[in-house]
């Protein structure tokens, strides 16, 4: 399909990835502004559901810097909220005993993920009772991750249970492809170490996200440019997905529709950007 406009009369309610469908990282995709004031102006509701691992707050200031302002849509909701709620409330089997300390592995910009809440964060893993894991961090950088491998091998030794607050593996920055935090946790895990995610494709993540769209999922388009993470997640939660070729896959158009079912996915299109 060449636009959102033949598709937007069937759904009320449009789960929007961000990264690689609304932005590149830097500034938003031609026609996006345009694409969701359309649906604005058809009383459609919008969510943002990003596997950023960071609050929505932090998420808001930096659409907002991007001309993508509160009025384009009706929420967010990230990996990042969805740890931190978890953090905070330790009411899941899977948080309730994770300790007092965490050794956080990721840049500053994500401490708003546990910075509120009563942890102590360690100088080493050696120190913690988990790991939080948020991505590559600013002094090792974003391009392999092969620099990482001496901490997840010391938080492997203290028997670290990491906490990955962004289950993407890459992400195209700009142009520019570099690692996420779902990267580290795979080669934690294929170290033997025990990973809990939260965010797509797990379609826990997407109870919340309805709930703040607030329509039901036979009405409710999700709409993302990964195959693993969107399409998954979407098909997993059972809610229709459009997928968008801007992002991680970039696949030509006519080779769209048979990747896709090589993974075992049957979206209702395929688009080559998120415009009206």
């Amino acid at each position: 399909m060449t636009g959102l406009k033949a598709l937007a009369e069937k759904y009320d309610g449009f789960i929007v990835d961000l990264w690689g469908v609304v932005h590149n990282g830097v500034h938003p995709y031609p026609g996006v502004i345009d694409c969701l004031a359309q649906l604005r102006m058809r009383n459609k509701r919008v969510v943002f559901l990003s596997n950023a691992p960071r609050r929505a707050a932090a998420i808001s200031r930096g659409l907002a810097a991007m001309g993508i302002v509160p009025k384009l849509y009706d929420g967010i909701m990230s990996s990042g909220e969805a740890v931190h709620t978890a953090l905070r409330d330790r009411t899941e089997p899977d948080f309730a005993t994770l300790g007092s300390s965490l050794y956080h592995l990721g840049p500053e910009r994500d401490r708003d993920i546990f910075d509120t809440l009563p942890f102590t964060e360690t100088a080493t893993p050696a120190e913690a009772d988990f790991l939080l894991n948020t991505g590559p961090d600013d002094l090792l950088g974003p391009e392999d991750s092969s620099p990482y491998a001496p901490t997840l091998q010391a938080a492997l030794s203290a028997g670290l249970t990491m906490i990955c607050a962004n289950p993407d593996l890459e992400v195209v920055r700009d142009g520019k492809r570099i690692i996420c935090a779902g990267l580290l946790a795979e080669n934690y895990a294929g170290l033997g170490g025990k990973v809990i995610n939260r965010g797509k494709p797990d379609p826990a993540i997407y109870t919340p996200t309805l709930a703040m769209l607030g329509t039901g999922k036979s009405r409710s388009l999700a709409i993302g440019d990964s195959l693993r993470t969107d399409m998954q997640g979407a098909k997993a939660a059972g809610i229709d997905a459009c997928w968008v070729l801007s992002g991680i896959h970039a696949t030509h158009p006519d080779e769209a529709p048979s990747e896709a079912a090589l993974a075992g996915i049957a979206p209702v299109a395929i688009m080559h950007r998120f415009n009206w």
